[in-house]
């Protein structure tokens, strides 16, 4: 399936508006599109902390040619971007961003997400064509250079014993990381909610009502404290990425609250 990118930064804090953001250009602008368009990152981080007040135009009635976006980004780094702090010793503590985002996510209407969009559906994709380039700065030459070598075979034929991927059960769902809420107390029980369903925006009623048909649950505990975890974390040194399963696992857990 063929998707268009964006990222952007254009709608920030209250005194923005769909209409100063530009939000209204990127409607007019990708009005016909064919194809799904969503933002690869989202999220202005001025003002501090975060309000993320750009949700509710990014999935509102007015959004008619956007699918949602990617909301920048999930570990706290210099850029100052983060959601969640990840400490060099394992674990992670939410920051106030992270429950700012879930409050907008609350506010998302899923009926209106899932409704069709006739007009969208209606577009037939336009043949390619020279005459469909409008921007002086964007070569409209068509010609394509000769294939190197071998390419034909490798179109016809592919690679022989290439490596592949495959899909696999989800069977280590507890979140065995430290992690601690925004003011400081300690969140047990964490899994990853394994469901059929489709994958809400995290917050929303329809989301709430997936986890809790799912299996596994995820729960805060007021008792203890992070202020050891986090004391011995900042002493050995600044917040970082981790591993590629150790970041799943914890973001989908974390996310799934």
């Amino acid at each position: 399936m063929s998707t268009s990118i964006l990222t952007t930064r254009f709608r920030c804090g209250s005194e923005s508006s769909f209409e100063t953001a530009e939000y209204d250009v990127l409607v007019d602008m990708f009005s016909n599109a064919s194809i799904p368009v969503f933002f690869s990152e989202y999220g202005c981080n001025d003002p501090s902390p975060r309000v993320f007040d750009e949700v509710e135009a990014l999935y509102s009635p007015q959004m008619t040619v956007m699918s949602g976006g990617l909301v920048y980004e999930w570990s706290q780094e210099e850029n100052n971007y983060g959601l969640v702090d990840i400490y060099s010793n394992g674990s992670a503590q939410l920051r106030s961003d992270f429950n700012a985002l879930q409050e907008q996510y609350s506010r998302i209407n899923v009926t209106l997400l899932e409704a069709s969009n006739d007009t969208a559906t209606a577009i037939t994709a336009p043949r390619c064509s020279s005459d469909l380039i409008e921007a002086d700065d964007f070569s409209d030459e068509f010609d394509i250079p000769s294939r190197p070598s071998g390419v034909d075979a490798l179109i016809s034929s592919g690679i022989s014993d290439a490596p592949t991927g495959a899909l696999v059960s989800v069977t280590a769902t507890a979140v065995a990381a430290a992690v601690y809420g925004v003011d400081g107390s300690s969140m047990s029980n964490m899994a990853i909610t394994i469901t059929s369903e489709a994958n809400y925006p995290v917050g929303t009623a329809a989301s709430r009502t997936s986890s809790r048909s799912g299996s596994g649950s995820s729960s805060r505990t007021g008792s203890g404290t992070a202020s050891g975890a986090s004391s011995t974390a900042t002493e050995s040194g600044a917040a970082h990425r981790l591993s590629g399963a150790a970041a799943l696992a914890l973001g989908a857990a974390v996310l799934a609250l």
